[in-house]
Formats: C-alpha cells, structure tokens, sequence
C-alpha cells in the first residue's frame, strides 16, 4: 500500500481530533464482548448486527484514509489494526470476510479519490465518523454482547 504524504492542517484545528480514541475503545468492546460467529457457518448465514459492522467497516476504512492525512501521522495503521481486530474476533465465513474486507477498502479508496488535502470538510467527516462509529459499536455491544 502506497502512503500518501501531506501536510496536517494547522495545529488548533489538530485538538478536535482527540474523539477518535472513542472508536478504538467501542471497536475493542466489540472485539471483547459480541460473541463471535458460529466457524464454519454457511455463506450465506449472517450475524443480526451485520449491518452495523459493515457500517464500522466503512467508517474505519474512511478514517484510515482521512486522520493521517489531516496530521495524525502516528494512526497510519491504526484504523486498518482495528479493522484487522474486528474481523478476527467476530470470525466470519469466508462471505461475510469479504464483504466487510469491501466495505473498508471501498471507503478508503472512494477516500483517497476524492480528499487529497485536509480541508474543513475532511475535519467535519471526521468528527462525524468518529461519533458515528462509537455509537454503532456501543449499540452492538449493548445490543448483542455477551450477557
């Protein structure tokens, strides 16, 4: 994978940016607290929160694009890393892998497409993916986490 090389943006505007740690945390409950898919399950089987980890995938797969390109150097591989956790712990069939796996590489690619520099638009999806994607992760592990 190439790295994209850009300037961050000014330093005030780099504070807002603290929230994604909330994402990293809310992927870890999930990670810690949803029982994973039954192995070996049929390709067509489904969890009951498929949508909102294919959801997950999107916002991660968008922010692995979009934090180190408006200066968080040190998250290159975070979002992927987090990607990577979520897939391993719920342990999907190969179908729903690949569908999550998309989901991910079609934001970060639509991402790279259509933001090269950070701009305030960048900086307000951001914030908004960060929220969102606490938020899902907290309903699926309220949701559907073990008892």
């Amino acid at each position: 994978m190439r790295r994209r090389v850009t300037s961050g943006g000014s330093g005030g505007r780099r504070r807002i940016f603290a929230a994604p740690i909330a994402v990293t945390i809310a992927v870890a409950a999930i990670v810690t607290a949803v029982p994973a898919a039954t192995p070996g399950a049929s390709a067509q089987e489904s969890a009951p929160y498929d949508e909102q980890l294919l959801r997950l995938a999107e916002i991660l797969g968008a922010l692995h694009h979009l934090r180190p390109l408006c200066g968080a150097d040190g998250e290159a591989q975070a979002w992927r890393d987090q990607m990577t956790a979520l897939v391993e712990a719920e342990q999907p069939s190969p179908e729903r892998r690949r569908r999550l796996v998309e989901r991910f590489n079609h934001a970060y690619r639509g991402f790279t497409e259509t933001h090269r520099s950070c701009t305030d638009t960048a900086r307000t999806l951001i914030t908004r993916y960060t929220a969102e994607g606490a938020a899902l992760a907290q309903e699926v592990v309220v949701r559907w986490g073990r008892s």
